[in-house]
């Protein structure tokens, strides 16, 4: 293993672990070394993930519920990683959609991650070490037809993080955003059945000339948590095949 790249004593959660890049997200942090709590609404889905994991354990959690933020955080105990990756998308034409779906979206896109980041930061302060990746979507950064609500609860993690990269910064926590483009995971396939050839066509402007895939952005999110990134705070990277280009 490269220098600096191990996580080994480390304790590190991801939200939305059942998903296709949760899951991947959690196969990278344990293979370096971390015990990885596998934190997600699908109980099942997430104890197959953390049963193929070392020393994983899974965790069920109701993001737009806070009492069950509150007693994930009390079970779970310290934390050194945080991984935001959970999110909900419905897409639906601005002008048509509905305040209750937007109300879904911010508790669980913007207001769990503030929650959970409020209990779990002041354990990471006092062991003087911590890192916070918030996973964001390149649909928030340049904006994404039918995700208005969507790219609006994202686009909070933002201001969020660089906010947390200034205060934590003193005492060696870095906090950074990564934002997916188009990639194949299960929320795509679905959008991809309600409005046939949209993926096709969208995968042919990528420069890479591929989606990404779950892989792709557990690679960075699993950078970013070690002591080689140490010295990246406050930034927010995509990850979209040069779709996207900042």
């Amino acid at each position: 293993m490269i220098d600096g790249c191990g996580l080994a004593g480390r304790t590190a959660m991801v939200t939305g672990g059942a998903g296709a890049i949760g899951a991947a997200v959690c196969a990278d942090l344990a293979a370096l070394g971390a015990r990885v709590i596998v934190a997600d609404v699908d109980e099942a889905g997430a104890a197959e993930v953390a049963d193929g994991l070392p020393g994983a354990v899974p965790e069920r959690v109701d993001l737009a519920e806070p009492a069950s933020i509150a007693e994930l955080c009390a079970r779970a105990g310290r934390m050194d990683i945080v991984v935001h990756n959970a999110g909900i998308s419905i897409v639906e034409p601005f002008t048509g959609s509905d305040p209750d779906d937007w109300d879904l979206m911010w508790r669980v896109n913007l207001r769990a991650p503030m929650l959970l980041t409020k209990l779990l930061l002041p354990g990471m302060l006092a062991g003087e070490w911590g890192r916070l990746v918030f996973v964001s979507s390149d649909g928030a950064r340049a904006g994404s037809g039918g995700e208005g609500a969507y790219a609006a609860t994202k686009a909070g993690l933002f201001g969020l993080a660089k906010t947390l990269a200034r205060e934590a910064a003193p005492a060696g926590v870095t906090s950074n955003v990564v934002c997916p483009g188009p990639t194949d995971t299960p929320m795509l396939r679905r959008i991809d059945a309600e409005r046939p050839g949209l993926v096709a066509k969208i995968a042919r402007t990528i420069p890479l000339r591929r989606l990404g895939a779950p892989r792709d952005v557990a690679g960075l999110i699993a950078y970013l948590c070690t002591e080689r990134a140490a010295y990246i705070t406050g930034q927010t990277l995509s990850v979209s095949g040069g779709i996207t280009m900042h």
